[in-house]
């Protein structure tokens, strides 16, 4: 798809700078580490991730889709579905398979080692939003190239997903202040900050919860929504109980995260 790579960066970078202009305007806690030591790490892995995907794919999600098109593969040109319904099914379905991804990497122990790098994070804010370690990050595309294929979703709404999944996990990560009227509100057409910082928990019963990154509906409807955490937004402590050193601030530490013995093992 043309401007593909000029769209999603300038949507990355504009919402990336309207977070970081919000959390500095009106933070919701008070972080615990300096910036200069997440902040290296969290960036740096999004570098190795980048490099990672375009070794190991020759497309991604978009060129997929556009794959598939030009082949005539996937469901939903099987049924001849008007362009409308399958931009809308393709959007819904491709958020469900993220969400059923993330409960998946959560109750598997070996897709757990891979992904509990991702709360290792000492501070939630929305450089916490770009830290996934490069294995996961493969088998997610695998995932997502599969679905894309196998569904036939138009190019244009694989593109909008990966638009609107990137801009709102920047969201939802960050550590930015919402009126609490408006955070209710809001917490029912997307997965709001208040509402996945509580994934972000020390308590395993708080992480094992609100795993939507885009709609929130999921948790709702398959009963994994939690809606305050049990020591508050202020108070509660963000992280793994037993990753609180260097694996959990730098770059070298994040890539070895999968392969160290922690006691939860």
């Amino acid at each position: 798809m043309h401007y593909e790579v000029a769209i999603r960066l300038g949507c990355f970078f504009a919402v990336l700078l309207a977070m970081l202009c919000w959390e500095w305007r009106r933070p919701r806690r008070t972080l615990n580490l300096p910036r200069a030591r997440r902040w290296p790490a969290n960036l740096g892995i999004v570098v190795v991730d980048s490099v990672v995907l375009r070794l190991a794919f020759p497309v991604l999600a978009v060129g997929a889709a556009n794959m598939a098109e030009v082949q005539g593969w996937g469901l939903l040109r099987g049924l001849h579905a008007p362009f409308g319904l399958a931009l809308i099914a393709s959007l819904l379905l491709l958020d469900l398979t993220i969400y059923g991804q993330h409960v998946l990497f959560h109750r598997v122990p070996i897709l757990w080692r891979l992904h509990r790098m991702h709360h290792s994070d000492l501070d939630f804010d929305v450089t916490t939003a770009l830290r996934f370690h490069p294995l996961e990050i493969a088998l997610s595309m695998l995932i997502k190239l599969g679905l894309v294929i196998a569904l036939g979703a138009p190019p244009v709404a694989v593109l909008l997903f990966e638009v609107m999944l990137n801009a709102a996990a920047m969201f939802n990560h960050a550590n930015a202040a919402l009126p609490e009227k408006l955070d209710r509100w809001l917490r029912w057409i997307v997965v709001t900050p208040d509402m996945h910082r509580v994934h972000h928990s020390v308590r395993v019963e708080e992480t094992d919860s609100n795993f939507g990154f885009n709609l929130p509906w999921w948790d709702r409807l398959f009963n994994t929504y939690r809606d305050q955490p049990h020591d508050g937004h202020r108070g509660m402590t963000i992280g793994l109980e037993d990753c609180r050193d260097w694996r959990a601030t730098r770059l070298d530490g994040l890539l070895a995260q999968p392969f160290c013995r922690n006691s939860t093992d």
